[in-house]
């Protein structure tokens, strides 16, 4: 059952599923108790005020609505202030489960249909990094995870009488806990602590969704995992090289623990007898062996299980791991000698007759043992290019400690566990060659074990971005790397930087042109490129659907092969739950077999003169804009960017510098943050209405531009993530945001901009309303903006007040779980 709501417009609003609307009311009612019970009925009642006032202002704007809103913030108190902002927090976060549990309903129906496996080999690799994009404490993290699981209890038809009642008083206690629970840590996380939260991802869904996905999509796929937690240092001196062996240290006791623990759980199962699978000559040896280095152990599985010889063998596995983990004399010497065990017992059951309990959960655990290894993860090292070009010159003890740390983990872990040294910044071979020359300095041998990826993040290393990498593979250590590694070659495209330098829509044309050109660059030369693409979480920073961005990548540069970002908020989002996170693996993966081919032809190639006028025009409109003076005061005083700065969420500081008014150095996190927390979300969409215009203004330039939405994909995903942000500003907040800067020239060009953007994008998609054609996104966006904007007016009211720090910070928190997204 379903009912229909009316939307902002007074339009009926796509219909609502009534166990959406059932888990919304239970959990807001009961985060309603505690709040109650915990902060008295006198907040309770504000809360109420403010929520209602800002819910009439929404569905009909008037100045008299208007000022009963301001009545309302004008009365809550510094002390107050802060608890109303938590409750607002509570309820987005509350109301992100209901949809996430409804998603993951539509996810299982939809699930229930078997796909085709796939037909080409592809290789998928997800890398996950510390950004400061998840606004959220770890403690606050995992209670809305029990709060969804707890959901999913009361969902189980089997769920009824005690059992119902039990869950309905675990969830008052969970929502209890969470409000009682501060939202804005006390101190910055260290590296570590980012590992370790990084480390809750495997743990939740990674680790044991990577077969099922494998299974699902055919053995011609492979996932790999990256991270930069403990790796990337650019910008971050809390990371050193003793963080990047202990990142190293934890991520190989987390796997080890992680086998062992599936290795027991799958014995306890493995009961067959030996008269009906007979164990095979390599089985009974191998146990031999283990009797040899388990001597007490495996007499003590020959008296308890003596006609189950591959039950014991997978006992002994789990007593090798466990000496591994604690480098005893029976340890493992590789990754590879323990593949070897699990597939030594799998013949064995397939020689046996029992292939059945070969390809079962055993199966799952070879795919484990071969996707992540002893290391979980490989460990990229990441250094601005700047750094290096220095330490060449005067030594620095911490580069060289980075380089030895990056061969001790090889030496340890194998060449898998740490082999990428990525140069952000990259300006040439130059670069590329210092890396080499201190890698060397630092360990001889490490040359031959060391991929250096360029990352090219301006508009001029991404336009020249062919005529550096001919220089590069012409360097002496890269033609060795290549004749070593099956001459494969990684290069690495920033979109945040990019997007920072020009503007959305002409960072967004030049890495699509930069793709087709390395692409065809590394087909001419016999190279098997893989293109990693430095996405963002937010719009402004290259977000958005991932399966979808890789279906609008230009023909033949995915080519079976796609890596990719995962940061923040959106890792969390992806691989909190397992049924999400199968669906956007398995997504990704199907996206990236699909691809285009080389062969095929790019519809961009029909538009070439008009992409060069937009692109011109909307850069130039960009820099016009962010070069005027005085934009760095206006971005400093409209935003909440020094609050922003001064936020707990993440170890690595929100400039390169101390000031954040200096905006070349300013991160593009917290400069994409801080517009959406001003509600103008600048950096995903201006320039990009003067850039449309200029083509819209020439003769039949409308109807192309219709033409080329129709017809090429990577158009038509632009202009949807422009509307998603557009959809999520609000023109009455921005105002009052930009009205703090105090100048009119600069908040004119942005609303000028604004409505021409929307002017021409409604235009172009043929809809009448942003996301028109997304009913439901649209209509998630619209049944937060009241509740958003509660928090955006009190966050106005407190953000010159000193001793309300704390209280702007929970503002913040609150309108990115709102908006969900942050940076």
């Amino acid at each position: 059952m379903t009912r229909r709501a009316a939307d902002g417009t007074g339009r009926r609003a796509p219909p609502v599923p009534e166990a959406l609307r059932r888990d919304v009311r239970l959990l807001t009612t009961l985060l309603g108790d505690a709040i109650r019970a915990h902060a008295g009925e006198e907040l309770f009642t504000t809360v109420e005020s403010l929520r209602r006032a800002v819910l009439r202002l929404h569905e009909r704007p008037t100045p008299s609505r208007a000022a009963a809103v301001d009545d309302v913030i004008s009365a809550i108190s510094r002390e107050d202030g802060a608890r109303v902002a938590r409750a607002f927090t509570a309820f987005f976060q509350l109301v992100n489960v209901a949809e996430e549990r409804q998603r993951i309903r539509e996810l299982r129906d939809r699930g229930r249909a078997v796909l085709p496996p796939l037909t080409r080999p592809v290789e998928v690799t997800e890398v996950l990094t510390a950004h400061p994009t998840e606004a959220k404490r770890r403690a606050v993290v995992e209670h809305l995870w029990r709060i969804g699981d707890l959901i999913d209890t009361l969902d189980d038809p089997r769920t009824g009488g005690r059992v119902h009642e039990e869950t309905e008083r675990r969830l008052r206690e969970e929502i209890a806990s969470l409000w009682l629970t501060d939202p804005i840590r006390r101190r910055p996380p260290e590296p570590l602590d980012e590992v370790r939260a990084t480390m809750a991802l495997f743990d939740r869904t990674i680790f044991t969704t990577v077969p099922k996905v494998v299974r699902a999509t055919g053995a011609r796929s492979a996932l790999r995992w990256g991270t930069w937690v403990g790796g990337d240092r650019d910008g971050n001196p809390s990371v050193t090289a003793d963080v990047t062996l202990a990142a190293a240290a934890i991520a190989r006791d987390h796997v080890l623990r992680g086998y062992e623990t599936a290795a027991r759980r799958i014995a306890r199962s493995m009961s067959a007898s030996e008269t009906e699978v007979p164990p095979s000559a390599a089985l009974r040896r191998s146990l031999a062996r283990d009797g040899r280095d388990f001597p007490d152990r495996a007499r003590e599985l020959a008296r308890t299980l003596p006609d189950a010889p591959h039950r014991r063998k997978l006992v002994l596995i789990a007593e090798r791991l466990a000496a591994t983990r604690a480098d005893a004399p029976a340890r493992f010497l590789s990754a590879a000698a323990f593949e070897r065990g699990i597939e030594t017992l799998r013949a064995s059951l397939r020689e046996g007759g029992a292939a059945i309990l070969a390809e079962g959960d055993l199966a799952d655990l070879a795919e484990q043992a071969r996707t992540f290894g002893f290391h979980l993860a490989s460990l990229e090292v990441r250094q601005h290019a700047a750094v290096l070009r220095a330490a060449v010159k005067d030594r620095d003890v911490e580069v060289d400690a980075t380089f030895r740390a990056i061969g001790r983990i090889q030496d340890e872990l194998g060449e898998a566990a740490c082999h990428r040294f990525v140069i952000s910044f990259t300006r040439g071979a130059a670069d590329v060659a210092a890396a080499y020359t201190l890698a060397r300095r630092a360990d001889a041998r490490l040359p031959r074990r060391l991929d250096v990826v360029c990352l090219f993040e301006s508009g001029a290393e991404l336009a020249r971005a062919t005529q550096i990498l001919d220089d590069v593979v012409a360097l002496p250590d890269v033609r060795a790397r290549l004749r070593g590694n099956g001459r494969r070659l990684e290069v690495m495209l920033g979109y945040s930087d990019s997007s920072k330098e020009a503007g959305v829509l002409a960072a967004s044309l030049a890495l699509y042109e930069a793709q087709r050109a390395i692409a065809a660059w590394a087909r001419t030369r016999d190279l098997e490129l893989t293109i990693f693409h430095g996405r963002g979480g937010a719009l402004g920073r290259g977000g958005g659907p991932t399966a979808r961005a890789i279906r609008a990548q230009p023909p033949g540069t995915v080519d079976g092969r796609f890596k990719v970002t995962e940061q923040g908020e959106v890792a969390f989002a992806r691989y909190g739950d397992a049924d999400i996170a199968w669906h956007h693996l398995e997504q990704l993966t199907r996206a990236v077999g699909s691809a285009a081919a080389a062969d095929a032809a790019d519809p961009s190639d029909a538009f070439v003169a008009e992409i060069e006028v937009m692109r011109a025009a909307s850069e130039a409109a960009w820099r016009a804009l962010v070069a005027a003076p005085g934009f760095a005061r206006c971005v400093t005083r409209a935003t909440p960017i020094k609050q922003i700065a001064s936020m707990p969420i993440a170890s690595r500081p929100v400039s390169r510098t101390s000031s954040v008014e200096e905006l070349d150095a300013l991160r593009a996190i917290p400069w994409v943050f801080s517009w959406a927390q001003a509600r103008v979300n600048l950096p995903g969409w201006f320039g990009l209405g003067t850039g449309l215009e200029a083509v819209a203004s020439t003769r039949g330039g409308l109807t192309r531009l219709r033409k080329m939405h129709t017809a090429w994909p990577f158009f038509a995903v632009l202009l949807e993530n422009a509307s998603m942000s557009l959809a999520k500003a609000d023109r009455v907040l921005a105002a009052r945001y930009l009205a703090r800067a105090d100048q009119r020239e600069h908040a004119d060009a942005i609303f000028e901009e604004w409505d021409r953007t929307e002017r021409i994008l409604l235009a172009v998609t043929d809809e009448d309303r942003l996301l028109g054609s997304r009913g439901g996104l649209r209509s998630a966006v619209d049944l937060r903006a009241p509740y958003v904007d509660a928090l955006s007016y009190l966050q106005l009211r407190f953000l010159d007040d000193p001793k309300a720090t704390r209280l702007v910070q929970a503002t913040i928190a609150g309108v990115a779980a709102g908006l969900q997204n942050t940076g």
